[in-house]
């Protein structure tokens, strides 16, 4: 394989083509995805491209090796709603250090949310509030971009606020497809008469005496002159990006509504000031999410968290093991809609029960399928690479220790199947509370009944563990010939 090339394939919305993926450097292969608005406890919708995007990360590692690949996910900490509720709750502190006690907990949270989802920790999260200002170790931050783009041309002041100016790049709307004529304006503000065009965005907001702020300075007509405010949101990952992959890297990704206006932006923002016609070779958005049918709200009653599912009863009546969680997200390709119902989780639930019976309690070990990740790098490929692993389970079912090993391994490229059989089961007895010793000594029971042939007896103990949502499931013991049974909670 020459110049990087490995086999990967993946969809560019750029070109709207999918295309070999080839990174600038095979040593270093770099990923930017944009991350969290640490405002509140993230929500189901914000668990797809989390876990859509640790599936390329992990596959990238596979690929390219663990130390050849970076991938930087921001939070995002600077938001008008986070800032005010900082400076009413911490009034003393410095701004940076009020912002970061109103966001550490939802920070934390959620990363315990997406670590319960099976997403591995992205190399560098870099938090937005830390990239305001000029920085001591001269990474870039947003003042010097947006000091950049106004030497540069591509940013003016007006009342105060700094815009970029749209006008100044023939090449906008370059991702998006949109035509500037037809552009909505992409700052977070109305349209106002001071813009020179409908289309220009926000880099600097100026901010009153009582609204937090930065005070950032500027040269503006050959003067230095203070602005106490805030970024725009666009300005934020063009700096971070920067900062850690580079003015150039290979891989941008989000949802698809990042694509207009955040992502669009972002490349105007980013090419304008390095000089450059690219910001990232390959843009990866994955698709739309709703529940039940309908798109999810608070106002449709549907809107649910990561943390509800994992940990409350609101969504079927019961919560739900992040594994079930993350392969119901993977049975859909990442850039169709995918439906989250009760049913997909059922299904799923029931794939993943499957799979553990199929391996047991093997050790982690072995190589991978090469079918699964021949999937993967057709463009993430993942409902081929489930039916691959499906092959595998029949193949490990009769006893295949080799394909029950390349089971547990190729899963673990998808981040399933990180416990053991009797792990798996053990923790959904005891999320279902069931009387564990009650129901051993039941089965026990009915094996002696069934061997001594009082098949009406056995026939009620099975019937009566039925009933409290027990599922028995005999088999014949490989080494002895002798009957067992195998049970689970049965939801």
């Amino acid at each position: 394989m020459t110049n990087g090339f490995k086999g990967l394939r993946v969809y560019n919305t750029l070109t709207r083509a999918k295309e070999d993926f080839v990174p600038i450097d095979a040593d270093r292969v770099r990923m930017y995805v944009c991350g969290p608005t640490v405002y509140d406890y993230a929500h189901i919708g914000n668990a797809r491209p989390a876990i859509v995007f640790d599936i390329l990360f992990r596959l990238l590692r596979h690929l390219y090796g663990e130390d050849h690949v970076t991938y930087v996910r921001n939070i995002t900490d600077v938001d008008d709603k986070i800032n005010a509720r900082a400076r009413r709750d911490y009034p003393d502190l410095p701004l940076n250090e009020a912002i970061r006690e109103v966001t550490q907990k939802t920070a934390d949270q959620y990363h315990a949310d997406v670590a319960a989802l099976g997403c591995l920790r992205p190399t560098i999260e870099p938090r937005a509030t830390e990239f305001v200002l000029p920085r001591a170790d001269g990474l870039t931050d947003m003042a010097s971009l947006i000091q950049t783009l106004m030497d540069r041309g591509h940013a003016y002041e007006a009342n105060g606020e700094i815009l970029f100016d749209t006008a100044s790049m023939p090449a906008y709307g370059g991702l998006s497809k949109r035509k500037l004529e037809d552009q909505q304006a992409g700052a977070r503000i109305a349209v106002e008469a001071h813009k020179k065009n409908p289309a220009d965005f926000v880099l600097w907001k100026q901010s009153s005496a009582d609204e937090p702020g930065w005070d950032a300075q500027f040269t503006i007509g050959g003067a230095a002159v203070t602005i106490r405010g805030r970024p725009g949101w666009h300005i934020e990952c063009s700096a971070m990006s920067a900062a850690y992959l580079g003015e150039e890297f290979d891989i941008h990704g989000g949802g698809l509504d990042l694509i207009f206006p955040h992502h669009e932006n972002e490349i105007a923002q980013s090419c304008c000031a390095h000089g450059r016609d690219v910001m990232a070779r390959y843009w990866m958005h994955n698709g739309f999410l709703q529940v039940e049918g309908r798109k999810m709200s608070k106002s449709e009653g549907n809107f649910v968290t990561i943390n509800q599912l994992l940990e409350t009863e609101v969504f079927g009546g019961r919560s739900w093991p992040g594994e079930v969680l993350r392969l119901a997200m993977l049975m859909t390709h990442y850039r169709e809609p995918i439906d989250f119902s009760v049913r997909k989780l059922e299904e799923a639930e029931a794939v993943l029960d499957g799979w553990y019976r199929a391996v047991g309690d093997v050790a982690a070990g072995g190589a991978g399928c090469a079918d699964m990740v021949a999937a993967l790098s057709d463009d993430l490929g993942t409902t081929g690479a489930i039916a691959a692993l499906h092959e595998l389970r029949s193949e490990a079912a009769k006893g295949n220790d080799e394909a029950r090993q390349a089971l547990k391994a190729s899963a673990g490229l998808l981040g399933l199947l990180g416990q053991t059989e009797s792990e798996w089961f053990a923790a959904k007895v005891s999320d279902a509370s069931i009387d564990t010793g009650a129901v051993e000594t039941a089965v026990e029971e009915r094996l002696t009944q069934l061997r001594e042939k009082n098949f009406a007896e056995a026939d009620r103990i099975r019937d009566e563990l039925t009933a409290q949502g027990v599922q028995l499931m005999d088999y014949k013991d490989p080494e002895s010939g002798e009957r067992r049974t195998k049970w689970e909670v049965k939801r």
